[in-house]
């Protein structure tokens, strides 16, 4: 399975509801791993993002579950694939 890292801010519906995002969140990942996406973690930060959740699933199955979560209102987020270092070596080994 890939690896997605999603960065997160509240919008000001989800700021407004701050004290109902640990709930929101388990509500999340059920519907992320009805998708077939595992939460492999989640935290809340501080600095530019309010959020980091990183996720294990197809990219069909993390788009999927991105957008149902977009249409809510809560959140902003910005995906990344991330590779860890046994996929980056096999990358830059198959390098001409």
């Amino acid at each position: 399975m890939a690896t997605f890292i999603v960065l997160a801010n509240f919008t000001d519906q989800g700021i407004r509801n701050v004290k109902e995002s640990p709930d929101r969140f388990e509500a999340y990942r059920a519907m992320a791993e009805k998708h077939g996406v595992v939460v492999k973690s989640v935290h809340y930060t501080v600095g530019r993002y309010d959020m980091v959740v990183v996720l294990e699933g197809s990219e069909e199955a993390v788009m999927a579950t991105g957008l149902k979560s977009a249409t809510l209102g809560n959140v902003r987020s910005e995906t990344l694939r991330g590779f860890s270092l046994d996929e980056m070596r096999k990358l830059v080994g198959s390098m001409p």
